[in-house]
């Protein structure tokens, strides 16, 4: 049988009843609500029970505001701090949780507020004065959040206006550019759309070295157009995204690299780098940029960041994936620089891990580049780092891929390694981590050590009668 259920207006009602008729205060009258539906076998799990109430009129606060909003903008009322104030209340009651902020799109809210910003778009004076601007778009950003299902043609329309209008405005854009983002999380047409409105060519002024605050929301919309986060979607087109920003704006991006000195831009600049180049021509792109000399340089000149090296590892890792490049990565230095970052982060569970995957593909299949990671005696630091995270099935595995590939086509280095205690470790890895069993048995077996491997498939031979 299935549960019974009311509406939130049916449960806001009772609790101004209760408020109004028996004189209790707001939160006295929500108890009593939700104990009188739940004595009548009432599901309440589609009811938001923490609603901020007026005490005056009984009615939560939330719905109150909209509707004064409403008949505001009704009323063409030009009184501008009572609008700022209704957008403040509206603001506050929608960060509180995603109920809320569903509740106020239930009731336009996010309409009325687009209204504003039109207004505010056909206003001269907004273009100097832009508090009232800057209100609506923060009032917005938080109805947006982690619901972008109710961006618009129309809301589509005032983002490219706000950032033709107000270039010289630093909160407006960079409001915008966060409004824009989230409606490009986990939603793929949206961000379908927003590619189609030819947004790129409203992005490029803000891809420069003159704002670093800017330049960070920029690339964060950037990289949200790339995502492939909708399940509601079978196919997205991420990467035809890509290879569209990628062809406008990757080597600009590799070119600001050696613009900033702040770590947080540089490691967004990788990031968003290594989201966008997506094809072997865009690793190249990158790397006659010179896009190696500059992330090894900034690795260096940051040892101690774990964001920036983070973001580096990954980056080079993606950037490795072609051959010439990777070459070109270990002709840089990098082998060096990677024993250094393991060395001064190996307590750090996710630089480890990272630094390890990057040793493990620069080394693929390659003598030269393996010899040169072992000459800086890095073999040590590796086994330090797996004895260092036992616990961490991700260190375990990276680092038996990045064992297996050093000594593949360098069994003269098995000795060096045995002889720092490898065989132990990795036995012990195989026990507390079955799921990666295969990855370190083929470590241990390339190391020459005494591994049980086992046949997964035999073929059946089909027997045939002969008559």
């Amino acid at each position: 049988m299935a549960a019974k259920v009311i509406s939130q207006e049916t449960f806001d009602d009772v609790v101004k009843e209760n408020i109004i008729e028996f004189s209790m205060d707001p939160e006295e009258a929500k108890q009593e609500t939700i104990k009188q539906f739940e004595a009548q076998g009432i599901n309440l799990a589609n009811i938001i029970k923490d609603l901020d109430i007026n005490a005056d009129t009984g009615k939560p606060i939330l719905n109150e505001t909209i509707e004064q909003l409403k008949l505001y903008l009704d009323e063409k009322s030009t009184d501008k701090e009572k609008l700022m104030g209704l957008l403040k209340v509206i603001d506050a009651e929608c960060q509180k949780s995603i109920p809320h902020r569903v509740l106020a799109a239930k009731h336009e809210t996010h309409t009325y507020i687009l209204k504003i910003l039109g207004q505010q778009l056909e206003t001269p004076d907004a273009i100097t004065e832009t508090d009232l601007l800057e209100a609506a778009l923060k009032t917005l950003n938080s109805i947006y959040h982690i619901q972008p299902d109710i961006f618009d043609a129309t809301a589509m329309t005032y983002v490219k206006a706000l950032l033709d209008l107000f270039a010289d405005k630093e909160k407006v854009v960079s409001l915008t550019l966060q409004w824009l983002q989230k409606s490009c999380l986990m939603h793929e047409i949206n961000r379908q759309n927003i590619m189609k409105a030819d947004i790129v060519k409203h992005l490029k002024p803000y891809v420069s070295k003159e704002n670093g605050k800017v330049l960070r929301d920029v690339l964060a919309v950037l990289r949200f157009l790339v995502l492939d986060d909708d399940i509601r979607v079978e196919f997205g087109c991420a990467h035809e995204h890509a290879r569209q920003l990628a062809g406008e704006f990757i080597v600009t991006l590799t070119q600001l690299l050696g613009e900033f000195q702040d770590v947080n831009i540089l490691a967004d600049l990788m990031l968003t780098i290594g989201s966008l180049a997506v094809r072997q021509e865009f690793c190249v792109a990158v790397d006659e940029a010179g896009c190696i000399k500059l992330v090894l340089q900034a690795m260096s000149d940051n040892i101690n960041s774990v964001r920036l090296n983070r973001e580096a590892l990954k980056l080079l890792r993606a950037l490795a994936g072609h051959d010439a490049v990777k070459s070109h990565i270990v002709q840089g230095g990098i082998a060096p620089i990677l024993k250094e970052v393991i060395h001064t982060h190996m307590a750090n569970e996710n630089v480890v891990s990272a630094a390890l995957a990057c040793i493990s593909t620069l080394t693929l299949r390659v003598k030269d580049n393996s010899k040169t990671f072992f000459d800086t005696g890095i073999a040590e630091t590796i086994v330090e780092a797996v004895r260092s995270h036992p616990k961490s099935k991700i260190v375990q595995r990276n680092g038996a891929w990045a064992i297996r590939n050093m000594v593949s086509r360098s069994r003269e280095q098995c000795d060096t390694w045995l002889s720092y205690g490898v065989e132990d470790v990795l036995n012990a890895a195989m026990v507390e981590h079955p799921s990666v069993v295969t990855d370190i048995k083929a470590a241990l077996r390339d190391l020459g050590c005494k591994v049980e491997l086992k046949e997964e498939w035999t073929g059946t031979a089909e027997k045939k009668i002969l008559k």
